[in-house]
């Protein structure tokens, strides 16, 4: 709750043209009574009766979007919408379908917790070696597609599991991927952080699963 009007503030201030959709997945903190009650233009807030899942909440937003390239946001305050404009740019230019900002590029980013890194090190490295690819950083938020894109993987993972989803149908229906460098802001977990070790058996489960299925 905390976080919202600050994030939303910084994805404004970004001069790009944009759509913004904010999903509410059954929060209890008041954020669903502060997304009711937002007056802006330009923003469409939609709502879970019940916690389901970042996966299911970025599959709600999708049924909702009418542009032409799509950015996934976090409402925490961990990735900046300042990077927007670099994130864009090896798809505005032709180059890529879908683009992925590393955490691990040579960004600035917060020292925190080794097992969270060293399981995002082997989660993409074997992501790498099932769908022979060379990704940095399977786990970052920051992932850019084309609408057409990202409709077209027919998503279905409801929690974490769907970063590996992501990565593992992007491979292959073989499009085209870049990585950025990113700056990263870590929250620990009295920061509020939920991402925890049960996320490892989303990714490995979606990893395997769709190695063999559509």
């Amino acid at each position: 709750m905390r976080t919202l009007a600050e994030i939303l503030r910084q994805v404004q201030s970004v001069s790009t043209p944009k759509e913004i959709i904010i999903v509410d997945d059954g929060s209890t903190d008041g954020s669903a009574e502060w997304l009711k009650n937002l007056k802006e233009p330009g923003v469409t807030g939609l709502f879970h009766e019940c916690n389901r899942g970042k996966g299911a909440a970025i599959r709600t937003a999708l049924e909702k979007v009418t542009g032409e390239l799509v950015i996934i946001q976090d409402a925490d305050l961990e990735y900046s919408p300042q990077q927007y404009p670099q994130l864009l740019q090896p798809i505005l230019e032709g180059h890529a379908d879908v683009v992925y900002g590393s955490r691990f590029l040579g960004g600035p980013h917060r020292v925190l917790f080794f097992w969270h890194y060293a399981g995002n090190v082997f989660f993409t490295l074997l992501a790498n070696i099932i769908y022979n690819i060379n990704l940095s950083d399977m786990g970052t938020c920051y992932k850019v597609f084309r609408a057409e894109s990202i409709r077209s993987l027919n998503l279905r993972s409801s929690r974490f599991g769907i970063e590996a989803e992501i990565t593992a149908k992007v491979c292959k229906k073989k499009l085209r991927i870049y990585e950025v460098p990113i700056s990263y802001y870590g929250r620990t977990y009295k920061d509020g952080k939920k991402l925890t070790w049960t996320a490892a058996f989303d990714y490995l489960g979606c990893l395997l699963k769709y190695r063999f299925m559509d």
